[in-house]
């Protein structure tokens, strides 16, 4: 078993961004619960809890990957380099043939 962890970090900034597009936009309304605006007042203590949670959970058979978050094509960018790099370094290959099936026909 591999494990990854990827903290996916967004700016304050984006984090505004995004929940006043989903007050703005219909389609997005969804998205968005009135609890938003007070977790948002929590900002800093999320951030404390964050660096305290990534510090003591970080153990280096599996570290965190602490990802910039506001642009959502590099984010993703970002984790598909790390997940594929991991694979590879696994170095695993596919089984070879196996012999013994050789001449059996399916009927």
């Amino acid at each position: 078993v591999v494990v990854m962890k990827f903290f996916l970090h967004i700016s304050r900034e984006e984090q505004r961004e995004r929940l006043q597009e989903r007050i703005d936009n219909p389609k997005k309304h969804w998205k968005f619960r009135q609890g938003d605006l007070e977790e948002r007042r929590n900002w800093d203590r999320y951030q404390q809890a964050f660096a305290e949670m990534l510090s003591r959970c970080n153990p280096a058979h599996a570290p965190w990957h602490i990802v910039p978050a506001d642009h959502k094509w590099y984010r993703d960018l970002v984790v598909a380099r790390a997940l594929v790099d991991r694979i590879e370094a696994l170095g695993l290959r596919y089984p070879g043939p196996f012999e013994h099936l050789a001449g059996i026909r399916v009927v």
